[in-house]
């Protein structure tokens, strides 16, 4: 019998059964092996997860296998996991929010690998605090995705905004804004299609927004529909289901002109020496601005 570890928090007691079952088989890492790294990272993604309903991504037999995604919450799951019901059409969904590191850790116990999070908070949920840009690359090099990140943050910085950037731990790179709420989904995802649009007429040699991979060609695709209701997008800190378990990192704004980074360069096994030296989205807190209005885009000319 596979065995079952126990993880104190406090008064707090959390069971991770089958613990040395192989998450990562080609990485070696165990279930337990998820938890504490869940545990370890904590301090610096509850912030950013915090108060947010949870899409899951859960892998019972590893993630060589076929997994599902997870959003209501099983009548098993204790009392002292928070929940939300929200609506949804024909009813409602109830959803767990991570408020603290012992959810976090129980959730990898019921075999969660990643976490994703609403771009709104609970109490708001038509109002995003959030507005999240996804560079996408369609074949072409990495260094491509960090200039287009890089323009997109200087876009932002003059429109008035506190652009941040995270390595996504499988292809490309968030640009992330905080947002002041106020402004529905509609409202914030027409701001960021126009300033898509607006990049891509600029650059239609490497950017698009078209949406069927196959007509992308080696352009990247500037990914603006996460801003939704009930829509998600990965959460800081958080592993992704691929052979050496990247973990999805944020990054100090000039980290985007290194050209050795990679979106998996941090994994489970590195992580720890990366954060030794803090959050380098510390205070992106205290710095979320007004939705400025939606940028124009230079009409066509022969």
């Amino acid at each position: 019998m596979s065995p079952t570890e126990t993880i104190k928090f406090g008064r707090r007691e959390v069971r991770i059964t089958h613990a040395d079952r192989l998450v990562f088989p080609e990485a070696k890492l165990t279930k337990l092996d998820l938890a504490h790294h869940y545990e370890r990272v904590s301090r610096l993604m509850l912030p950013y997860v915090r108060d947010r309903p949870l899409a899951l991504q859960a892998y019972p037999a590893g993630i060589d296998e076929k997994g599902f995604f997870l959003k209501a919450v099983p009548d098993y799951f204790p009392d002292w996991i928070k929940r939300i019901a929200l609506p949804k059409k024909g009813g409602t969904t109830t959803y767990a929010l991570p408020q603290d590191v012992a959810t976090l850790v129980y959730l990898v116990g019921q075999n969660v690998v990643t976490f994703h999070t609403w771009l709104a908070r609970a109490d708001k949920p038509f109002q995003p605090d959030r507005v999240t840009f996804d560079f996408d690359p369609s074949g072409g090099g990495f260094a491509e995705v960090r200039a287009a990140a890089r323009a997109a943050g200087d876009r932002l910085h003059d429109l008035g905004l506190a652009p941040y950037a995270m390595t996504t731990g499988s292809r490309g790179v968030h640009v992330v804004c905080p947002l002041r709420r106020g402004p529905d989904f509609p409202k914030v995802h027409a701001f960021a299609h126009a300033l898509a649009e607006q990049m891509v007429a600029d650059d239609p040699t490497h950017l698009t927004l078209e949406w069927h991979k196959a007509d992308r060609g080696t352009r990247i695709y500037v990914d603006v529909n996460r801003i939704g209701y009930a829509q998600h997008a990965v959460a800081p800190y958080s592993v992704r289901p691929r052979p050496n378990a990247p973990v999805a990192t944020p990054l100090h704004w000039d980290e985007l002109s290194d050209r050795s980074l990679r979106p998996d360069r941090w994994t489970v096994k590195n992580i720890a020496s990366r954060l030794e030296d803090g959050d380098p989205w510390a205070g992106m807190n205290r710095r979320a601005r007004a939705l400025p209005p939606a940028p124009k885009t230079a009409p066509k000319t022969d």
